[in-house]
């Protein structure tokens, strides 16, 4: 269990040996090289930034793929037996959980797209950005991708919607036209010899 930067806790179990035998799980390999460039949203365009909620853990997987994916809870103190779980929806950690979630969004995202040709759409994993040329065909937009989000049985974090300024997509900021990676703090603190300089450079 980690925390997250907003304070809850999320479940993550160790899939490495799932991973390492190929014959359970072909990598499917990225289905984007990188990372969208933000300099290319049309200039002036209303935005709109939405991040969807949980999305692995919202996307299903296929009955027979389950027990491929089951854990084991130890009891405390080992006073009774383990009690053991299958992962009923996409786990964290998989070798190919980010290509699955990413082809998922995206198909659910294919109407939004094909109804709305003329705004800008950029989505990566779950993170979702539109664009438009105006406040009106962007909320036109917007209300139709929510009904097509939750049609695929995704849903949106409501409190991470982004309707102004300064917007923060894929870790950059977009203010006034201006696109800026996020500050970087060097921890002087850890830097004791030249080595540790050395290092930092």
């Amino acid at each position: 269990v980690i925390q997250k930067k907003s304070g809850k806790w999320r479940m993550l179990t160790d899939l490495r040996a799932v991973n390492a035998v190929n014959a359970v799980i072909q990598p499917m390999g990225p289905l984007q090289p990188g990372l969208p460039s933000l300099a290319m949203i049309p200039k002036d365009w209303p935005l709109i930034i939405i991040d969807l909620k949980d999305c692995f853990f919202t996307i299903p997987l296929a009955e027979q793929d389950c027990e491929k994916f089951a854990f084991t809870i130890p009891a405390i103190n080992n006073k009774e037996p383990a009690t053991r779980f299958q992962w009923k929806v996409l786990p964290q950690g998989m070798l190919n959980s980010p290509t699955i979630c990413q082809t998922f969004v995206g198909r659910a995202l294919q109407p939004v797209r094909e109804k709305f040709s003329d705004c800008y759409i950029i989505h990566y994993i779950d993170d979702i950005l539109c664009a438009a040329e105006t406040k009106d065909k962007l909320i036109d937009c917007y209300t139709f991708l929510q009904a097509e989000v939750a049609n695929a049985g995704l849903a949106i974090a409501s409190d991470k919607i982004q309707t102004s300024t300064p917007f923060h997509y894929l870790g950059m900021q977009i203010e006034n036209r201006k696109i800026k990676p996020p500050k970087i703090e060097i921890r002087k603190d850890t830097l004791k010899t030249l080595n540790d300089f050395q290092k930092l450079l």
